[in-house]
């Protein structure tokens, strides 16, 4: 995979914001929360000012392979991922259809940037994805285009996707990267408690780094960020965040849609990455 040097950013006026979310825990697709409203609402609102909105390309870290893999079926299946779960979360289904046109639309672009990419008609949807699209777009119309996430990449090299892939949202697409904010599952042991300082500590200096425009700090974040390696013991729930950030170029503002903390120690963060004058 070709690494990109020091990232060059550029906005796109009048385009589909970028998205970042967090997924969560799987029960996160029955137990909503706050997060869960907050991102329908903002998906009524985008398909208003968007009517147009032909497509959604997302990354999530529950697609990890060796290279980068695209999504190419024409009606992808729910893939119930996880286990141990009341049995009515493997009832759930989000029949979104797939869009083979724009899967090869974004081949075309990530060969164009030096990525070596290949299509999977195969893949299922992961609950990294339909799990906070089933809130974002309920009826499940939106057609989906799935990116993996490569093995052993960094967040340049993830960042480097998503620009390959910035110029989609100037054609009716919403790119969006899908994590989580925080996520030490070490520190699962369910119930409800207050969030744990650290998460907030963690959570609200990416938050300042991004009101700031410091993209070299985020992209080190792994030395800068407070208590970085206990909120990610390891980086693929955080690399979707360069996705989104890819994708969105410079000059950006985050329109945070939620700041839930679940279980104490899942930060639920979730934002729009729009140009500042916007």
């Amino acid at each position: 995979m070709k690494v990109a040097a020091t990232p060059t950013l550029t906005s796109t006026q009048g385009a589909v914001p970028a998205l970042f979310v967090s997924h969560g825990a799987p029960l996160f697709a029955m137990d909503a929360g706050e997060t869960g409203p907050a991102l329908t609402r903002w998906g009524q609102m985008l398909r208003e000012q968007h009517p147009g909105l032909r497509g959604i390309v997302i990354l999530s870290p529950h697609w990890m392979a060796h290279g980068v893999r695209v999504m190419t079926g024409a009606q992808p299946a729910t893939w119930h991922d996880f286990g141990g779960f009341p049995p009515a979360l493997y009832e759930l289904q989000y029949p979104a259809p797939g869009a083979p046109a724009l899967a090869q639309e974004v081949l075309t672009l990530l060969h164009a940037a030096g990525v070596p990419a290949q299509g999977d008609a195969e893949r299922p949807f992961d609950h990294g994805a339909w799990v906070p699209l089933r809130y974002l777009f309920p009826q499940a119309d939106v057609p989906v285009v799935q990116v993996a996430l490569p093995v052993g990449a960094g967040p340049q090299e993830v960042y480097a996707l998503g620009a390959a892939l910035r110029g989609l949202r100037s054609q009716g697409v919403l790119v969006a990267g899908s994590g989580s904010m925080t996520h030490n599952l070490a520190e699962f042991f369910g119930g409800e408690r207050a969030p744990a300082p650290y998460v907030l500590e963690f959570s609200r200096w990416i938050e300042a780094a991004l009101a700031r425009g410091d993209l070299a700090a985020l992209l080190d974040y792994r030395r800068q960020a407070p208590h970085a390696l206990r909120a990610h013991p390891t980086e693929d729930h955080f690399l979707p965040l360069f996705f989104a950030l890819g994708a969105a170029g410079a000059d950006l503002r985050a329109n945070y849609l939620s700041r839930e903390v679940m279980y104490s120690m899942l930060a639920m963060d979730a934002f729009a990455l729009l140009p500042a004058g916007q």
